[in-house]
């Protein structure tokens, strides 16, 4: 019967974990008013991209007008007894030369003087910081970015620790890992780490940027971080599939289509030259391993060199003479192994 061999040869296998891991942006704002009040306008919507500055929402404003323009008017009761004092101390002053007053009269118009004054001033400083209060009831984005869901509405009131909205950035992305206290003593950073899609193809790979110098008590597990350069797909707060590598090192690799399984225990069949210089298929009792890619790790029953059958492993049986018809392309030595450990 012809069929297809490989043969076997040892390949760089990785040893991993799969997590699940939490897409986080280094660049995401909670947006929170500064002031307290009901919001009277909604000037962004979900989704939209905005820039830093850029008007979000309105907290009516009218309690706050109405104190700065009292602070205002009493700013212009101020300034008027500045000038009149003022005048007070310059005619004072005038009439002390020529010995009509006495000392202690201009020292008392230049103390009217200098009170005026620093009531003038701390009228001024209260309508600044009234002002700058006044700003606050229109929230506009401290950066740039997408505006994420509005969980206020039109009417409602607010305080300093109601959340408004966030602001995301697609760039800065990184992949948060929290890794079981049993295997974090292998964690160190400049591991890679493979970003998994649904169907186990790897479509990015990092490298461990941070390792939490702590536990956390209420999960003992050690956070790992990983720096995203390419976003691509990726959003923030996404579950992510993560694998992280913990070594490589070489090993046998078998396809999956070349091992039967009968009655729990796996077999495989090697070519080998039999009596008369015929090749032979011979059965082995093999003990596979996990998975790398498509293929097997072998532990044990294989070794390297040897010819293995790839095709047409169910038509024969041990002892069966084939004819070997093409060699099969060898296994890929890329394929990563999720081996010592299951998914967390």
């Amino acid at each position: 019967m012809p069929v297809e061999v490989v043969t076997l040869a040892p390949r760089p296998v990785e040893q991993t974990t799969e997590f699940v891991g939490t897409v986080k942006s280094r660049r995401s704002t909670t947006v929170q008013p500064q002031v307290e009040g009901f919001i009277t306008r909604i000037l962004a919507r979900s989704g939209d991209r905005v820039g830093a500055g850029t008007p979000l929402m309105e907290i009516d404003p009218r309690l706050q007008q109405a104190a700065v323009a009292n602070l205002e008017s009493q700013r212009a009761a101020r300034l008027a007894d500045v000038q009149y004092a003022r005048q007070q101390a310059t005619r004072m002053k005038t009439l002390l030369e020529a010995g009509a007053a006495s000392q202690a009269e201009m020292e008392e118009a230049q103390t009217r003087l200098s009170t005026s004054e620093a009531q003038l001033k701390a009228t001024e400083a209260q309508i600044r910081e009234q002002r700058v209060t006044l700003a606050y009831h229109e929230v506009t984005a401290p950066t740039a970015g997408v505006v994420g869901d509005i969980p206020v509405r039109v009417g409602d009131s607010v305080t300093r620790s109601s959340v408004l909205t966030t602001l995301d950035q697609a760039a800065g992305l990184e992949v948060y890992i929290n890794v079981p206290v049993q295997e974090a003593q292998n964690l160190r950073v400049g591991l890679p780490v493979h970003l998994v899609d649904d169907r186990g193809r790897i479509v990015s790979t990092e490298k461990v940027s941070f390792v939490a110098p702590s536990v956390d008590g209420a999960t003992q597990s050690v956070l790992a971080k990983a720096a995203i350069e390419k976003a691509g797909f990726l959003r923030t707060e996404q579950f992510v599939r993560a694998q992280i590598v913990w070594t490589e090192a070489p090993a046998l690799t078998v396809p999956l289509v070349a091992l039967n399984r009968v009655n729990g225990q796996f077999f495989a069949y090697v070519a080998e030259t039999g009596e008369g210089g015929a090749t032979v298929a011979r059965q082995r009792a093999v003990e596979p391993g996990p998975l790398a890619g498509n293929d097997y790790v072998v532990k044990s029953g294989l070794r390297a060199g040897e010819r293995l059958i790839v095709s047409g492993v169910q038509k024969i049986r041990d002892g069966a003479p084939v004819t070997i018809s093409a060699a099969a392309a060898p296994p890929a030595p890329s394929a990563p192994a999720a081996q010592g450990g299951k998914g967390r």
